[in-house]
């Protein structure tokens, strides 16, 4: 999905022109930008959080000359934890682990 797509679905379901959802759709993401430009936590409840996180220094490989290391300066980097419902969505279902029994007589530790 890209961001005429978004533009599209938000003039669809807000019966707007397409114009008015463009310009809305702008708006949101630039206020996101600003957000996280300023570091701060975005949470968007039943979707995830976006944060800003420090990135250390390190050091780096040339893959055109693998024996040259390169320095990788300090940084931040954006980094996405979905939120339960978006993964409960999204992933395989979990199964819950029963309490105080285990499935498999030999992880118990006793022997018979």
């Amino acid at each position: 999905m890209i961001k005429n797509d978004i533009i599209n679905a938000a003039a669809g379901v807000a019966g707007v022109g397409r114009q008015k959802a463009a310009q809305a759709v702008e708006t949101i993401i630039d206020a996101l930008r600003q957000a996280l430009t300023r570091g701060e936590r975005i949470e968007l409840r039943g979707f995830g959080v976006l944060l800003v996180k420090p990135r250390k220094r390190g050091i780096g490989r040339n893959p055109k000359r693998p024996t040259e290391e390169v320095q990788i300066p300090p940084g931040f980097t954006i980094r996405f934890k979905p939120g339960k419902e978006l993964r409960d969505m999204t992933g395989p279902p979990e199964k819950p682990a029963m309490k105080g029994a285990s499935p498999d007589p030999r992880a118990s530790g006793t022997s018979s």
